[in-house]
């Protein structure tokens, strides 16, 4: 007999990495090449990893969510979880493809406060769930960092 869980976290981690994969098609170029970087800027072969992981993570958390036994925030907390997901594909669109990193940066707050707001809807659910989204919204501070201060030290060449 196929588990529950197994299909639920499947599904999720699929839906996940489609979108995922959305997002990855607005890599960095020459564009983003001639940039100057932060101090702190990890070395390209690091986000590949990290986003790896951090979504493995969500899809996680989102499955125990919608396993969860019926609650009042569950709807919610599945449509925060889809809208974060839209958020975070559309700042690579942003960034990579319009070359717009201070609209990347706005989008970015707008993600970082789905994201917290979804762990605080996950806590009410399930205290796993929650817990399985801070590493992401740890990361997305890094990402805000490195987003402004990449926008800042070329502020004069990217509006």
């Amino acid at each position: 007999m196929i588990n529950h869980f197994a299909v639920v976290a499947l599904s999720s981690l699929a839906l996940t990495l489609a979108v995922a994969t959305a997002g990855s098609l607005f890599r960095p170029d020459d564009w983003y090449e001639r940039l100057r970087k932060p101090a702190g800027t990890p070395p390209p072969w690091v986000f590949p990893v990290v986003w790896t992981i951090l979504y493995i993570l969500m899809a996680l958390a989102a499955a125990l969510v919608f396993i969860s036994p019926a609650a009042p925030l569950r709807t919610a907390a599945l449509i925060l979880y889809g809208t974060q997901l839209l958020a975070n594909a559309a700042w690579s669109w942003l960034f990579f493809r319009l070359h717009k990193p201070l609209w990347a940066l706005i989008d970015l707050l707008v993600l970082l406060g789905l994201i917290l707001t979804a762990i605080g809807v996950f806590a009410a659910i399930n205290k796993i769930a929650a817990l399985l989204l801070v590493p992401y919204g740890l990361w997305l501070f890094v990402a805000l960092y490195l987003n402004w201060a990449t926008y800042w030290l070329n502020r004069k060449f990217v509006e």
